[in-house]
This record gives structure tokens, C-alpha cells and sequence, in this order.
């Protein structure tokens, strides 16, 4: 599957492979240090048990020095006369009594009186049948491993810093695709290799990527707003699609229907399989779509943009949003369908916003929501644990794993030394691609699962990832 595969391999021609060991913390011995204490503790017992005659006249004569006693300004009438002690045994005694943090006119050990009775009876039933904890689930309680060290670094020269392209995609044929510059390159899991697909005209780069549901074709969106298809395994090009004048910094497919999103605000969605593949135009935002996802099912497609919206489409209908939502402050570019809740939507906004909310797209309801503290750039839902990954920018440049619905942050994992700008999950459902900024591309295991684990969604990962990949080519391109 796609986690051995990326242990096993090698690295790759273009994409430099930076070999990172994670080191080990010795464990505290706690253990040494319990043993030591209980040792002094049972050698001070039999040392009071040997000497105990010595040491009970010790404690009795220190008391009588110290004299706290009840009544420490008057003599007892049966008691013979004391010897009065003299000014510096008074200081002395004062001092070492507030030494230890006790008054010369109290008792160490004294009694007090009995608390009263509760006014009802006790019934420890209900004390032990109720949980330690509160039921609110909390981070103490995240038992799964997760390993903070990456599998793997390749160096990604050339990646753009720009929020709102979309440049890095994992096939359901286990391959990567990741657009630097110019170029896109594709990196295979299986066998670590890598080979350039495609170089754009000097005038132009590529601005988003993304694979079609079968993992044999990639479609390639450019700064001039022209939209390439290409056989992966034949390394052409089948077709160009113009429409847009702007680039094309996000894209989505849906079978047969490739749909891209511009800067100039506008939503297009092409039937690949005709010449005239212009079938549908969706306006509702007013800047740059940076965000596009179709729901798995294909039944409702949502968009995001830098006008701080988020639209929601029904497939049926696609003259208006089904849904417009104003709640994020700045732009929204991560968006994430729940494999199995197909109604749940995940939304992240930018850095003025930082925000993930959720939305119920059936009744359009905002359903929960979480302040991350940092810039949400991508979002994506776990196959086989109810649990979410998103990656952060600015200030955190992390990962962040969160339980779903409790919304608890379960680890938060120190990623990249800038920005995380794109994330792609391993068809199998375990592992997380991550570029960013600073020109490298990560593998994080982040949903590992034992063997033959099942996914939320029905099926174990590795037949899921079969599944998918057995349907190479089902789309005809013309």
C-alpha cells in the first residue's frame, strides 16, 4: 500500500530525497527513583525500630526544650520545678520552631474536633459508578501513536508561495503530482520514481493540478487560464480547454466533468468527453476561487473564495448556490467532504479568519466550529478514525489531528519551517503528502491503521485503494 510503499523506496530524480532519522528521548528512569525513595523509607523504619528507646528520649527531650505544650507560660502543679531557660535557649527555640513553620504556643500533632455528619447517608455507588474524568473527551486521552517525524523529504525547487494555487494531488493509482514552476512532475509511490509530465510555454506556469477520479489523467491549470489533460502512462497531451481569462488556481472532478475555478471569480465546468466541453458557468463569488470540492457522491459541489465565501451547489441546479455562507473573515481555500457523513462539510479560512466551521448541507446549518489559531490551508478527513488533519501557516506551519464532533486537538506536529500551503492524502487513507514554502515535499503517517482495519466508509484501505486504481481509464477523453 501507499505507507510501505513510501518506507520501502528510494528517492527520486528531480525531487531530492533529504534522509531524516527522528531521535529518541531516553525515558525518564522513574522507576529507579520510586525504588530509591521506598529504600530510605524502610531503612529510616528499621532504624526507628532498633533505636527506639534513644530515640524516643531524642524526640522527648527536643519537645521539652522546645516546650510546646499547651499551657507553655505556665508550670503544671504536679510536675517538679524547671530550670528556667536561659535568653539565648529562648531565641534558639524560637527560631527553630519558626524554621519548621510552627507556633511555640501549639502542638505539632493535636486534636481537633470530629467534622460533623452529613445530613444525609453516603451512597458510594454513585461516587465510583461515575466517570474520574469529565465526559468531555481531552488530549490526555489520545491513545493512538503518531509518529512527529516524517517518512520522507523530497526537495520541491520551484514550488510557488501562493495561498490560493492548488498544486499538489495523490492519485488513486498511488502516484503524486505536484506542479513546480513550469513544470509538473509525477512521483510514484510504488517505486520512488519520478519523471517530468509536462512543461508549460515561458510565459505562463502551472497554477493548480489535479487527478481524475480513475488516476489516469491530470489535468494542469494554467496562469494564462488554459486547461490541459494528460495520459499519464502515455505521457501526452489528449486536449486544451480555454474559457478563462484569468488563471485557474483550483480544480475539481466529478466523472466526466472536469470543473475549474479562476481568479476572476467564475466556476466552469467542462464535459471532457465533447468538443464543445463548456456545459455549465457558476457565478456567485466576486474574487479568486482558491477552494473546489466536489462531494463523493457528486450530488453537491462547494466552492470557496477571496470574498470570504463559501458556496454550496446542488448538481441538479446550478443557476445559484444552494447555500452562501458569510461567517469566515478572510479567504477560504480548505474544504473537505466527511467520507462517512456525506452531508458534513469542513471549511478553513485564512489568516484574518483561522477559523474551521461545519456545515450540515442539507439544512445549510453551521453545526460546530473551532478557533485554530493560525491560517487554515488545507483540510482533510481521516478514512478510517472520526478524526480531521489540517495544516496550518502562519504562525504554526503545523499539523494539527482533531477529533470529530468533540473537536478536541488531539497532537499538534511541528511540520515545516514555513508555510504549509497544500496536503494530499495516500489513497489508503494513511499517509499525508505535505509541500510547502520552503521548497520541500513531506510524507506523514498520520492515520496509521493495523492490518486489515476496516475504513469508515466500508472495506479495508488496501481494497479501497484496488477498487480505485481497477478503473484506470474509464473516462474517454476526446
Amino acid at each position: 500500500n501507499a505507507s510501505e510503499a513510501i518506507t520501502s523506496t528510494g528517492a527520486a530524480v528531480k525531487l531530492g530525497e533529504n534522509d531524516q532519522t527522528p531521535g529518541r528521548r531516553p525515558k525518564s528512569s522513574a522507576s529507579d527513583g520510586s525504588a530509591a525513595l521506598a529504600a530510605g523509607a524502610a531503612s529510616a523504619f528499621d532504624l526507628g525500630r532498633t533505636h527506639s528507646s534513644s530515640s524516643d528520649a531524642a524526640a522527648s527531650l527536643s519537645l521539652d526544650r522546645l516546650r510546646l505544650d499547651d499551657n507553655n507560660d505556665e508550670d503544671d502543679e504536679d510536675e517538679a520545678p524547671k530550670t528556667k531557660a536561659s535568653p539565648n535557649t529562648v531565641a534558639y527555640q524560637q527560631s527553630v520552631a519558626e524554621a519548621c513553620g510552627v507556633s511555640m504556643k501549639q502542638r505539632i500533632l493535636e486534636f481537633k474536633p470530629a467534622p460533623p455528619e452529613s445530613s444525609r447517608p453516603i451512597d458510594l455507588r454513585s461516587q465510583y459508578n461515575r466517570p474520574l474524568k469529565p465526559a468531555a473527551a481531552s488530549a490526555s486521552q489520545f491513545r493512538r501513536r503518531v509518529l512527529t517525524a516524517p517518512e520522507r523529504v523530497l526537495d520541491a525547487p520551484g514550488l510557488v508561495d501562493d495561498y490560493y494555487l492548488n498544486l499538489l494531488d495523490w492519485s488513486s493509482g498511488n502516484q503524486v503530482a505536484i506542479g513546480l514552476e513550469r513544470n509538473v512532475y509525477v512521483w510514484s509511490a510504488e517505486s520512488g520514481s519520478v519523471h517530468s509530465l509536462l512543461e508549460c510555454p515561458e510565459d505562463t506556469y502551472i497554477s493548480s493540478v489535479k487527478w481524475s477520479g480513475d488516476g489516469a489523467y491530470v489535468a494542469a491549470g494554467l496562469g494564462t487560464g488554459e486547461v490541459q489533460i494528460w495520459d499519464v502512462e502515455e505521457q501526452t497531451k489528449l486536449r486544451s480547454m480555454h474559457g478563462h481569462d484569468t488563471r485557474v488556481g483550483v480544480m475539481g472532478w466529478n466523472k466526466h466533468i472536469l470543473s475549474t475555478g479562476a481568479r476572476s471569480g467564475l466556476v466552469f465546468n467542462h464535459d471532457v468527453r465533447i468538443a464543445q466541453h463548456k456545459v455549465a458557468e457558476l457565478a456567485s463569488h466576486t474574487s479568486e476561487v482558491c477552494g473546489l470540492e466536489w462531494r463523493p457522491d457528486g450530488a453537491q459541489l462547494a466552492t470557496g473564495g477571496n470574498d470570504n465565501l463559501v458556496s454550496i451547489w446542488d448538481a441538479r441546479q446550478l443557476n445559484a448556490p444552494k447555500f452562501q455562507k458569510t461567517n469566515h473573515k478572510a479567504a477560504i481555500k480548505a474544504l473537505a467532504w466527511c467520507p462517512w457523513q456525506n452531508n458534513l462539510l469542513a471549511t478553513g479560512g485564512g489568516s484574518h479568519d483561522r477559523h474551521i466551521h461545519f456545515w450540515n448541507t442539507t439544512s445549510g446549518a453551521r453545526v460546530n466550529s473551532i478557533d485554530t489559531g493560525s491560517q487554515v490551508t488545507s483540510l482533510r478527513w481521516s478514512l478510517g478514525y472520526k478524526e480531521l488533519v489540517s495544516s496550518s501557516g502562519f504562525p504554526d506551519n503545523s499539523l494539527s489531528i482533531w477529533s470529530y464532533p468533540s473537536l478536541v486537538k488531539n497532537i499538534e506536529i511541528p511540520a515545516h519551517e514555513s508555510r504549509v500551503l497544500h496536503s494530499a492524502l495516500s489513497p489508503d487513507g494513511q499517509m499525508l503528502a505535505t509541500a510547502a514554502a520552503d521548497e520541500s515535499l513531506k510524507f506523514w503517517k498520520v492515520f496509521e491503521k493495523k492490518a486489515g482495519a476496516q475504513n469508515l466508509v466500508g472495506g479495508s484501505a488496501a481494497a479501497t485503494a484496488n477498487a480505485k486504481a481497477s478503473l484506470s481509464k474509464a473516462t474517454t477523453i476526446r
